[in-house]
């Protein structure tokens, strides 16, 4: 079944992939999922600016709406780190981090987001979001690590703080801080940060987050009276969020709306991107624009349920499947497990020093910081290193928000300045293979004919693109003024329109008009139905189109006037042999044509 422009709303199509088999490897990696995401949670929710429960309650709902909803069947959703970022980013300037109003904001930015996402189903934007390139999310997650990373130190220390905006306005109200040090703060956050990381190296497969925050809530506990002033998680209002109508106070709903647009597409980028990277894994099939449908129900069905903004989870989906996870039900699985230890261990949870959370968000920032995807960055492309960059110090200076808008745009004005520069290859055939083929004659140094021009065009024959492919053909009549007739070979063009269509009529008149022509050669019959359609036929001629090179060269050498042959020592093409030729040419000749562009 389907609704509007095609969102899919039929059921999970993996319920048959369900067996008694499956279900035990699912039940194991929802216990693992569950132990793992406790204490992440909570870090999360701090994170945000948020009670913990909040962070509890968006690891319970969410999954399960977009395990059900989605396309991924490993994937695990709930809070990250990113959005919780963002989510602080944008709140914190008008609302007090913790308070009621606070919250509020979340969960409406929640449904927000929820029904931008849907939005992006309509459109089918699941699409599009592959043109968005991964360095914007390099340099967005890179900014995020070192904000967090940053803002959590006062806690970990033990200090209070002024909610200072970007690196420099954390950076400052920290040092302004630093005489206040609570010693016990930094030993319980020590401790936590350094068993998550011994853990992490000779334990990676156990419950290291959760083992973490446990001893570091043991050490606060044998402190005694000396722990007193450290600040608790505190009781915990419900172990499962009650259903809940967002809050939309009056004038509230239009300021929200832009950093909703951010948060919707941070959260569909990281999504797609680990649903595509699990299913080259699991090698299985995944559809971007069935995930954005499960992200944004995911929200909005959360948002009713007290949860703020949630998104696919790197950790959690890659433990999910190290675990055995077969099939969405471990996500399920993981939720409900996740009530019921927040059930029997309420008591517990009250007691864990903001400290020893502190000190594991220490971690998780850290980790976040990918420095091998930096270093190949670097190595390999300037122009996605800029993109980073750009967007590293956007998010750092300015806002989470804002960098992703310019980290986007500016990976999209990458990608169209790509599509509208498209490569004109100049080609030549190969005297010394069998069957003769066509190659680049720069590359290969090859000879070319004196009275023709081969070129092939690798990209889009399209608006955006015609100054750009009409500069090029300019530049070559002028340096190759003798090369009148063109053979254009279109294997390479994935699209085409009236404009691409007419820089043809443009060229073939400019060409004619010195006694040339054009010959054209597409392969493939959608995009000869398409130029028929835009009338390029018509055009030309039907002699003017070939579906093989060899048919247009020889129809282009046969345009070639004899007299020119008669003084060419080039004979490039094997229909030469049957045009007039200089008396003295040598056998085999290793003459080159014009100049090598």
């Amino acid at each position: 079944m389907r609704g509007l422009s095609g969102i899919s709303l039929r059921g999970p199509d993996w319920l048959a992939q369900i067996t008694p088999a499956s279900l035990r490897g699912d039940a194991l990696a929802g216990l693992t999922g569950a132990a793992i995401v406790l204490p992440q949670a909570v870090a999360f929710a701090s994170i945000a600016g948020l009670p913990p429960e909040y962070g509890l309650y968006t690891a319970m709902i969410p999954p399960i709406v977009a395990a059900i909803f989605g396309s991924s069947l490993v994937m695990v959703s709930g809070p990250t780190t990113a959005i919780s970022a963002v989510v602080f980013s944008a709140l914190a300037g008008n609302y007090t981090p913790g308070s009621s109003e606070f919250v509020s904001a979340a969960i409406l930015l929640a449904l927000l987001v929820g029904v931008i996402q849907l939005a992006f189903a309509l459109a089918r934007v699941g699409r599009l979001a592959g043109f968005v390139s991964h360095s914007v999310m390099t340099g967005f997650t890179a900014a995020a690590a070192l904000l967090i990373f940053v803002s959590q130190l006062g806690p970990a220390l033990g200090l209070v703080t002024e909610k200072g905006h970007g690196i420099v306005g954390r950076l400052s109200a920290l040092v302004t801080a630093l005489p206040g040090i609570d010693p016990v703060a930094a030993l319980v956050a020590g401790v936590t940060l350094a068993t998550a990381i011994l853990l992490r190296v000779f334990l990676p497969r156990s419950p290291g987050f959760l083992i973490a925050v446990g001893l570091g809530t043991v050490v606060a506990m044998l402190m005694g009276d000396m722990a007193g002033g450290l600040s608790r998680v505190g009781n915990l209002p419900s172990a499962f969020p009650a259903p809940m109508l967002p809050q939309i106070a009056e004038g509230e709903f239009p300021g929200m709306l832009e950093s909703a647009f951010a948060i919707a597409l941070i959260g569909l980028l990281e999504a797609i991107a680990i649903g595509r990277n699990l299913a080259h894994r699991t090698r299985t099939d995944f559809s971007a624009n069935r995930e954005v449908v499960g992200q944004g129900l995911s929200n909005i069905v959360g948002s009713l349920f007290q949860c703020y903004p949630a998104s696919g989870s790197f950790t959690r989906s890659g433990v999910n499947l190290e675990a055995g996870a077969r099939t969405p039900i471990a996500a399920i699985f993981a939720a409900l497990f996740l009530i019921t230890m927040v059930v029997a261990f309420r008591p517990v949870i009250a007691q864990v020093p903001i400290a020893a959370v502190a000190g594991l968000i220490l971690y998780v920032a850290y980790k976040l910081l990918d420095f091998h995807e930096v270093a190949h960055l670097i190595r390999t492309s300037l122009t996605e290193t800029t993109i980073a960059a750009l967007t590293f110090l956007v998010g750092l200076l300015v806002s989470l928000e804002f960098a992703i808008y310019i980290g986007t745009f500016a990976s999209l004005a990458v990608f169209l300045g790509k599509s509208a520069n498209p490569v004109l290859a100049i080609g030549a055939p190969d005297q010394s293979a069998e069957p003769r083929k066509i190659k680049n004659a720069k590359i290969f140094d090859l000879p070319e004919c004196p009275a023709a021009l081969i070129l092939r065009l690798d990209g889009p024959l399209f608006f955006g693109s015609v100054d750009s492919i009409n500069a090029k053909l300019r530049q070559l009549a002028r340096r190759r003024p003798e090369q009148v007739n063109l053979i254009l070979i279109l294997h390479g063009v994935g699209e085409v329109d009236l404009a691409g269509v007419g820089l043809l009529e443009l060229e073939a008149e400019r060409r004619r008009a010195l006694g040339g022509d054009i010959f054209v050669v597409v392969h493939y019959p959608q995009l000869v139905a398409k130029l028929k359609r835009f009338g390029l036929v018509r055009i030309l001629g039907e002699d003017r189109i070939f579906a093989d090179k060899g048919a247009a060269i020889a129809a282009a050498v046969t345009n070639i006037r004899l007299e020119r042959c008669a003084t060419c020592y080039a004979r490039v093409f094997l229909e030469c042999r049957h045009r007039p030729a200089p008396p003295d040419l040598e056998p085999v000749s290793t003459r080159k044509g014009p100049d090598h562009d």
